[in-house]
């Protein structure tokens, strides 16, 4: 890892920039094409978003890398409330890819978030990305979805230990997530054109991951 690092909250000025990293950083990593770059687009606009935790890492005045998070909500078995963090897209340029910069930017993220006074974040992703990062399965926290099912790639991290002892919770994610996929697609189509690829390792890895449950 060489070269001058800064990471800093990201400004009007960067918002071309990161939605153009996001597209390079996700297209055809999970289906051919992406959609990030829009959720990216439109999460900025949402009451959910938090600008605090927007951040971007430059390597010698370039930015290489985005993590963005929104609100989102535990409610336990009384019906009890926890407003906590989502963070995603995590956008780092395909050529430092695997060189700790989205480590340092989760990092950064979770101190802040922690001074802002939350103290859980959950996500959805390969554990195999962030289990390192402390994170655990969500089972293991008694957190599920709304139908009781715990998903394989549901993970949750505690920024306080013990935060969500003794309870079962529900997770309900921001409406900002619910973004029509049509319309990403047709953003999509007005940008630099770029290959769409089918049958790659990474696709089948997220389709075995986002179909995936623990009993």
């Amino acid at each position: 890892m060489n070269g001058r690092i800064c990471i800093r909250n990201e400004e009007r000025a960067d918002y071309e920039k990161v939605e153009r990293l996001t597209r390079q950083a996700f297209y055809n990593q999970y289906v051919p094409g992406c959609t990030e770059h829009y959720l990216v687009r439109l999460m900025r606009e949402h009451q959910d978003f938090i600008p605090e935790l927007d951040y971007v890492l430059e390597l010698d005045g370039e930015i290489v890398g985005n993590i963005m998070y929104t609100k989102s909500r535990l409610t336990d078995e009384a019906g009890n409330e926890k407003e906590i963090l989502t963070f995603g897209p995590v956008s780092v340029a395909p050529a430092c890819q695997r060189q700790g910069y989205g480590k340092m930017l989760m990092e950064r993220s979770f101190q802040r978030a922690a001074e802002l006074g939350y103290d859980a974040v959950v996500i959805f992703g390969s554990p195999a990305n962030y289990v390192s990062r402390g994170f655990q399965s969500c089972k293991k926290y008694g957190v599920s979805l709304e139908n009781g099912k715990y998903p394989a790639g549901m993970l949750v991290k505690e920024l306080v230990p013990g935060a969500l002892a003794g309870h079962r919770w529900v997770y309900r994610e921001s409406p900002a997530m619910g973004f029509s996929q049509e319309d990403a697609l047709r953003y999509d189509e007005t940008l630099e054109k770029m290959e769409k690829k089918t049958g790659l390792p990474s696709q089948e890895e997220f389709y075995i991951i986002s179909h995936s449950f623990l009993e």
